[in-house]
């Protein structure tokens, strides 16, 4: 840690958003009298404040230590589960992140789960997370989820992988969503295992043994969870749909949110998976949104005068999206400046990537955002219609 503080310039360091010091920890086989949670309490979490030590001793004071409870301690397989979930590290605070993993071992296994995930399939298993980080009054991680995209059970990998992303955006599922989106949660982080650029190429040896030069997958586990690949040219391409990969979804909320659901209408096969349809009770609205992407944000702001910022997928470009809130309706959005309550500009880093900005300086008001791709050119009639439908809406569950 200490080198890589010393050699990285502080715009790199800065990049660098903390460390995560054990994969997946597991003790493999208790000591006489040891359960999964005292393991936990006296040996996992005492390493855990060893190594925040080191951290701010290494000058990472800043950055927070991303620790992962025992890896069974969530696990969706009754046998597999184990008590834990760093029940007795009392209140982890600011320092730290509860990090966690989530796959579902059901689906993976072939035989305790037919068929394809659905709607809200996940829905309590990260409400888990939710609830464990916040008694921790720490935040919340999902630093892997995702789900093979070769082998017999890869069929499911659209419909789970889904379901995974939904589950992150809120704790209830799309058929009761719109009546009773107060019960989201936060919106909980993730990162979607993985990004592998040498997916279908692989040619790597196990643990460094020429007996199992692994070629179907990779050499870490022999997975193929890879969401990218390189194409025959070279060039990065996606092996899932990018609908389902670039996401709506809220990157920095001035002041706290309510609630969150995005729509991705991604694809299994030829099937388009609409799980949250907007309700025939908002007429005007599922007439905007139409078949197209939607997401819809709730939040309460706190005075801050920075805006409430939203990514926008390559599937939204400015010209093709259109914004119904309390703070203005628009199709359209123009570039930002600070009296614009809604407008967008480019993401940091020069990707091209692009972000909605909401401006609300005002103090404990609630606020909403519908985000769509639906309607083209929508009529200022329908824009008003849509805007006095949500206000009415959103008046009973702020």
């Amino acid at each position: 840690m200490s080198y890589v503080r010393q050699h990285l310039t502080s715009a790199e360091f800065a990049g660098v958003v903390g460390f995560d010091p054990f994969n997946e920890p597991f003790a493999g086989t208790y000591d006489s009298g040891q359960t999964s949670r005292t393991w936990e309490q006296n040996v996992l979490w005492p390493f855990y404040v060893k190594f925040r030590a080191r951290m701010d001793a290494a000058g990472w004071q800043a950055k927070p230590a991303f620790v992962e409870p025992n890896l069974f301690w969530n696990a969706n397989i009754d046998f597999q589960k184990q008590e834990g979930g760093l029940l007795d590290a009392g209140t982890l605070g600011p320092r730290y992140v509860f990090n966690t993993h989530f796959y579902d071992q059901k689906a993976i296994s072939g035989v305790f789960m037919w068929g394809k995930a659905g709607d809200g399939q996940y829905a309590t298993d990260f409400a888990a997370v939710r609830d464990r980080a916040s008694a921790a009054g720490a935040t919340a991680l999902v630093s892997e989820f995702g789900h093979p995209l070769s082998g017999s059970v890869s069929d499911k990998a659209p419909t789970v992988v889904k379901a995974m992303y939904q589950a992150l955006d809120s704790r209830v599922p799309g058929a009761s969503w719109w009546s009773k989106p107060e019960g989201s949660g936060p919106v909980l982080s993730g990162s979607q295992w993985q990004w592998d650029l040498y997916s279908g190429r692989h040619h790597e040896l196990m643990n460094g043994n020429p007996d199992k030069v692994l070629t179907s997958g990779d050499a870490w586990n022999d997975e193929d969870l890879s969401a990218v690949g390189l194409d025959d040219s070279g060039k990065a391409v996606l092996r899932q749909d990018a609908r389902l990969l670039d996401r709506l979804y809220p990157s920095a909320t001035a002041g706290r949110t309510l609630a969150f659901t995005y729509e991705d209408r991604s694809r299994d096969g030829s099937t388009t998976l609409t799980w949250n349809p907007v309700p025939s009770s908002l007429p005007n609205v599922s007439q905007l949104v139409g078949t197209g992407q939607y997401g819809l944000l709730m939040w309460r702001s706190d005075g801050t005068t920075a805006p409430t910022e939203l990514h926008l997928p390559a599937s939204f470009p400015a010209a093709s999206t259109t914004v119904v809130s309390d703070l203005g309706a628009v199709s359209g959005p123009p570039a930002y400046t600070s009296t614009t309550p809604i407008a967008t500009a480019a993401e940091p880093g020069g990707t091209g990537s692009r972000r909605l900005l909401l401006t609300a300086t005002d103090s404990g008001t609630p606020h909403y955002a519908l985000i769509t791709n639906g309607a083209a050119n929508p009529s200022s009639t329908l824009l008003n219609a849509a805007k006095a439908e949500l206000t009415a809406w959103a008046a009973t569950h702020g």
